[in-house]
């Protein structure tokens, strides 16, 4: 077995990326949402029209995680006019980190976190932004254990439902 890597994802990607967004992103919500609404959003969210965009955007980056060449989780950041919510030039925002689910544990999730850091102190901005599904726990306790705390909150929209994400923001120094 490999050592996990974390690479670019560039446009040859697009279907690894489209793959990987919708099985984690299921894996993640599908328990508490309706069939019908993961079905829209898993087909215009992860659309390949809509990746196509993000990934020709220079103000967004993907970088996958691999073992033995297989992608096993991904990153997405977002800086200016990029950023879902803030779109300050001060801040990078970590709009996704999703790892497979046989993959939680072992540090797959930490150590694209780390890139993020990396990448959000090479830019030299003042923080790093996100929003995290106030039902989703787990998630929110690796954030705060990463020195993340809440400042406010936004909806995100899943199909026809209205949910609360917590912002959460970490001050760099």
């Amino acid at each position: 077995m490999d050592a996990i890597r974390i690479r670019n994802a560039e446009l040859a990607d697009i279907d690894k990326l489209q793959s990987i967004g919708r099985q984690t992103f299921f894996e993640t919500f599908s328990a508490g949402n309706s069939a019908e609404n993961m079905e829209q959003y898993l087909r215009d969210g992860f659309s390949t029209e809509k990746l196509l965009e993000e990934l020709t955007n220079p103000m967004t980056k993907f970088y996958f995680a691999e073992e033995d060449n297989q992608v096993i989780g991904y990153l997405k950041v977002n800086v200016g006019t990029a950023q879902t919510e803030l779109q300050d030039n001060n801040a990078l925002e970590i709009e996704r980190i999703y790892v497979l689910k046989a993959y939680h544990g072992k540090q797959v999730g930490q150590l694209l976190y780390e890139k993020a850091i990396e990448i959000a102190r090479s830019l030299k901005v003042h923080y790093v932004w996100l929003g995290v599904w106030e039902e989703n726990p787990r998630a929110i306790r690796f954030y705060e254990k990463n020195g993340f705390v809440a400042f406010d909150k936004h909806v995100f929209t899943l199909g026809t439902d209205e949910q609360t994400d917590i912002m959460m923001k970490l001050e760099l120094k």
